[in-house]
C-alpha cells in the first residue's frame, strides 16, 4: 500500500462512518443514556422490577453501541491526523505503521457495521435452531447433519452453550430432524440470517456410481423470547401428541412416552421436543418454541408482505445459500453475492465473515 492508496481507503471508511453516524445518532443514545442514569436514581424506579429491567437492558444495548462507535470513530480521527502528520514531515516509518494497520483500521468500521445489525429488538437473544431435510432422501438428511456439526462448531467458536431439544437420527445416515438453543449474546441476532434453505452440490458418498446430487436442507432460527411478550395460542389450534423419546441406547433410551409434538394447525408449525424425562418439562420447552416460532412466522409473513414474495418450499430456486464441493468448492450466499472458497473451515463452524457480509448486504 502507497500514501495514495491509503488516502483513498480513508476517504471510503470516513464516507462510511458519515453514513453510520447518521443512522446510529451518538448525540441522541447518550443523551438517552442520561435520562436512564437519572430515572435509575430515582428510589420509586426500581419498584417496578419488570420496567427497571427492560430499560437496564435497553442501557447495556445503547452502551454497548457506543463503545464500539466510540472506538471506530478514535481509531479513524487518530489515522487520519497521524497520516497528514506523517505525509506533511514526510515520516516514513509512521507511514508504514499506519500502512501495516490498515487493516485493523477497517475491522473497526466492520465491526461497527455489523454492530448497528445488531441492535434489533431480539438480536441479543438466545436462538432457537430447527434444521429440517429436503428433497433429497439419505443425501439430505446427511446434509443436515453437516449443518447441525456447523453451528455447534460455530457455537463452540463463540463459547456459546447448546441446548438439545430434539433430535431425530435418520434411518441410514444423517438427521431426519433437529432442534436446540444456542445460548449467547447475539446469538440471534447473527444466526438470524441463516433463516431459509440451504444448497448442497456435492459427489454423494452414498451413491456407488460417484455422480454429483444437489441437495436441500431448511434451516429455522427463531428467538428464544420473554415469557412477558403475548403470544396468543388457542387450544382448538394445536394437536399435541407424545411419543417414545429415541436414543442411542442405554440411558438415553425412554421406556415412556415423554416426548411431545405440538402441531399449530392454522400454520402448519410442528415443534417437537425430547430433551428432558420429564413430560410436563418437554411440553413448556415444545410450547417455548412454538411460541418463538409463531413469533418469527408473523415477522417473516409481514416482511414476505412488503417484499411481494410468498412462502418458500425446500427444493429448487429457494436458496438462500449454496455450498458448492465439486467440480468446484465455493459457499456464495444469495444476499451479499459473496463467495468463499474455505468451504472446510465454513463447514467447521468458521461463520462469522460470511455472516457479517449477509448483515451488512441487508442495510445497503
Amino acid at each position: 500500500m502507497d500514501a495514495y492508496e491509503y488516502s483513498e481507503m480513508l476517504k471510503n471508511l470516513t464516507a462510511k462512518m458519515d453514513n453510520i453516524t447518521n443512522i446510529v445518532k451518538p448525540d441522541t443514545l447518550r443523551a438517552r443514556l442520561g435520562e436512564i442514569e437519572t430515572m435509575q436514581q430515582d428510589p420509586a424506579f426500581w419498584s417496578d422490577a419488570e420496567n427497571a429491567g427492560k430499560v437496564s437492558q435497553e442501557k447495556t444495548r445503547l452502551e454497548r453501541i457506543l463503545s464500539v462507535y466510540d472506538a471506530a470513530y478514535d481509531a479513524l480521527s487518530d489515522a487520519q491526523e497521524y497520516f497528514d502528520l506523517a505525509r506533511s514531515e514526510r515520516d516514513d516509518e509512521t507511514l508504514e505503521m499506519l500502512y501495516d494497520d490498515a487493516a485493523s483500521l477497517d475491522e473497526h468500521i466492520k465491526a461497527l457495521e455489523v454492530q448497528m445489525m445488531l441492535s434489533g429488538e431480539h438480536d441479543s437473544a438466545n436462538a432457537i435452531v430447527t434444521i429440517h431435510p429436503g428433497a433429497g432422501g439419505t443425501e439430505s438428511q446427511d446434509w443436515a447433519s453437516m449443518l447441525y456439526r456447523m453451528y455447534l462448531r460455530w457455537a463452540e467458536r463463540h463459547g456459546f452453550k447448546v441446548e438439545t431439544l430434539d433430535y431425530q437420527p435418520g434411518d441410514e445416515a444423517g438427521i431426519k430432524d433437529a432442534s436446540f438453543i444456542i445460548k449467547g449474546e447475539n446469538a440471534y441476532g447473527y444466526l438470524k440470517v441463516e433463516n431459509g434453505i440451504h444448497r448442497l452440490v456435492r459427489i454423494s458418498p452414498f451413491d456407488s456410481n460417484a455422480k454429483r446430487h444437489t441437495s436441500f436442507t431448511s434451516v429455522m432460527v427463531s428467538p428464544e423470547i420473554d415469557d412477558d411478550i403475548d403470544i396468543e395460542i388457542e387450544d382448538k389450534d394445536i394437536r399435541i401428541d407424545t411419543y417414545r423419546a429415541s436414543g442411542a441406547g442405554g440411558q438415553h433410551v425412554n421406556k415412556t412416552e415423554s416426548a411431545i409434538r405440538i402441531t399449530h394447525e392454522p400454520t402448519g408449525i410442528v415443534v417437537q421436543c425430547q430433551n428432558d424425562r420429564s413430560q410436563h418439562k418437554n411440553k413448556a420447552a415444545a410450547m417455548k418454541m412454538l411460541k418463538s416460532r409463531l413469533y418469527e412466522y408473523e415477522m417473516a409473513k409481514k416482511q414476505a408482505e412488503i417484499d411481494g414474495v410468498e412462502k418458500s418450499d425446500i427444493g429448487w430456486g429457494h436458496q438462500i445459500r449454496s455450498y458448492v464441493l465439486q467440480p468446484y468448492q465455493q459457499v456464495k450466499d444469495t444476499r451479499s453475492s459473496q463467495p468463499f472458497s474455505n468451504v472446510d473451515a465454513i463447514l467447521d463452524g468458521d461463520l462469522d465473515k460470511l455472516i457479517e457480509g449477509v448483515l451488512i448486504a441487508q442495510t445497503k
